[in-house]
């Protein structure tokens, strides 16, 4: 893959809680300097990620309701909402992963739906929680509601402790459940040997906080 190629499926991504200003304003400089797909945030540093990437077109992407999607719907709405306000290009939201569990799928359907309205959005199902047909069916959940994109994870799920390879197995069934959706990886892509094997099992976006060290081992690669 060429640089160009590498970086432009890279969300770059900030989502510590701990994270002050100077912090968001660092991963902004980086995604600038590297022309990464985008830069994913907390909803509170949306509007300062929308000052610091103006006049590019890296993506503002909004995390919203990690890591089980359990907020109300009017609470999740509200959030997006305001998200879009403040400059947000795309939702990465998480599917609320008890109601699935539960198979409460007019309710997810309808969550969503009224969502995808608002922005382009990234659904994340919590692959690391769910069976391989939960999978399946999350998947195609979420394209059903009209979402661009099924995610694998959040911080929080279980899968980001476990090797690369299951997730590589998560993204074929995501792609079996919703043929034609985008695909996007993200928890523990570290190095460009990780987003590689992303890559080849599918990923077209991969979400990371190692966009920086990616990028430098693709460059001392490639001199």
């Amino acid at each position: 893959m060429k640089l160009s190629q590498i970086a432009k499926i890279i969300d770059h991504t900030n989502i510590d809680p701990k994270a002050k200003a100077k912090d968001i304003k660092k991963t902004c400089k980086e995604a600038i300097k590297y022309a990464f797909r985008g830069v994913c945030v907390n909803p509170q540093w949306v509007r300062l990620a929308k000052q610091e990437l103006k006049d590019t077109d890296i993506k503002v992407v909004v995390l919203v309701d990690p890591p089980m999607g359990q907020s109300s719907h009017s609470e999740r709405m509200k959030i997006c909402r305001k998200a879009k306000k403040d400059g947000a290009d795309e939702i990465d939201i998480v599917m609320n992963i008890v109601d699935l569990k539960y198979e409460r799928y007019d309710k997810i359907l309808k969550d969503l739906k009224e969502i995808c309205k608002i922005l382009p959005t990234k659904v994340i199902i919590g692959s690391g929680y769910l069976t391989d047909e939960e999978i399946k069916k999350a998947s195609w959940l979420v394209k059903k509601a009209g979402a661009i994109c099924v995610k694998t994870a959040t911080q929080k799920d279980p899968l980001e402790h476990r090797e690369l390879e299951e997730k590589a197995r998560h993204l074929k069934l995501m792609i079996e459940g919703a043929p034609g959706l985008l695909i996007k990886a993200a928890g523990k892509i570290r190095t460009l040997k990780d987003l590689r094997k992303m890559v080849q099992a599918g990923a077209d976006i991969v979400g990371t906080s190692s966009g920086v060290q990616i990028m430098r081992e693709a460059i001392k690669k490639q001199r």
